[in-house]
């Protein structure tokens, strides 16, 4: 299973892993954003951003990157990267499909994906993704996993799956909404010949949101490599939008906000990979500073204290402007 070959890594960062949500389309749901990049957000402006943090985070041991179709042209910048750095074959690369990106490289847009999860859309986005990443896709994900979504129950799809698996692509799914918990105990149960279907899980946890964490413990309990996105809460837990009491323990620690966030979710013994979205090259060197912070009692709980209840945190969730 080629994802296993990131598991296996022993770098001291090794689990951390960096997603290009943020600089592979000129429009996110992320605050800061607008002081984050540049006001050139033309493709050349932004695949020259995806390189260079693709460079720091290599030279600094990341050695997974989490793609998607709907992130705009993040499989292109990343497969001109991996084709322009010989010797990055340890680099291992997840994508995911089921959403498609409408923006047309616009932040102004009215709608920036639309979700479909049938097989025709799986057939479609497989062979566009095959057409940049090609034998590099190690993991293939179904985009935000909800409740409601066919992908659960479509056995047809299901088998095409399968197919792509016993081919040597691993498969996982992501979720999204505050019934996290309910799809990842479903996605469980999906079962191909009567062996499990998912090898891997992506799903938001952070500071504000942990109300998929049993269920993760779970995933990783039954084999899968649990990989945690969102691990900022789209900014909401970077400065200066950070709580008081984030702000408070940063201080203690001498790093930043964002380290000490990341670290929250690092020390959970389920969390396999945990999702940077720095969209600068100094903010990846700070989000790595997690790895090192050393959080005492004390301090976790009254992290702990920021916790919201998962329908409120993802109504605000949905009320981020794109940026």
């Amino acid at each position: 299973m080629p994802f296993a070959r990131l598991t296996a890594a022993t770098t001291p960062t090794c689990h951390i892993g960096l997603g290009l949500a943020a600089v592979g389309r000129p429009g996110y749901l992320t605050l800061g954003r607008a002081r984050d990049l540049p006001p050139d957000r033309s493709v050349e402006a932004l695949r020259e951003r995806t390189h260079d943090l693709l460079d720091a985070a290599y030279a600094q041991g990341v050695r997974y990157v989490d793609v998607a179709r709907s992130y705009g042209r993040s499989e292109e910048f990343l497969a001109d990267w991996l084709r322009d750095r010989p010797g990055t074959d340890d680099v291992v690369v997840g994508s995911k499909w089921g959403y498609t990106y409408t923006a047309g490289w616009s932040a102004e847009a009215e709608r920036h994906e639309v979700k479909d999860h049938g097989v025709a859309t799986y057939e479609r986005q497989r062979a566009e993704t095959d057409a940049l990443l090609g034998d590099r896709l190690d993991l293939y994900q179904i985009h935000s996993l909800t409740p409601r979504s066919p992908a659960l129950t479509d056995k047809d799809l299901h088998a095409r799956l399968a197919e792509a698996a016993a081919r040597g692509v691993t498969v996982g799914f992501s979720t999204s909404g505050p019934a996290q918990a309910e799809v990842i105990r479903a996605a469980l149960a999906v079962t191909v010949d009567g062996e499990p279907l998912f090898r891997t899980v992506q799903s938001t946890y952070n500071g504000l949101e942990t109300s998929a964490g049993p269920a993760l413990a779970e995933a990783h309990e039954a084999g899968l490599t649990v990989i945690v996105k969102e691990g900022m809460a789209n900014g909401r837990l970077a400065e200066p939008h950070a709580p008081d009491a984030l702000k408070a323990v940063a201080q203690e620690t001498g790093l930043g906000c964002d380290a000490v966030a990341l670290a929250l979710v690092l020390r959970q013994p389920w969390a396999g990979v945990v999702l940077s979205g720095a969209a600068t090259v100094n903010q990846l060197g700070s989000n790595l500073h997690a790895a090192v912070v050393d959080l005492d009692d004390d301090q976790v709980a009254r992290l702990d204290a920021l916790v919201e209840a998962p329908d409120a945190y993802w109504e605000r969730r949905a009320r981020l402007p794109w940026h």
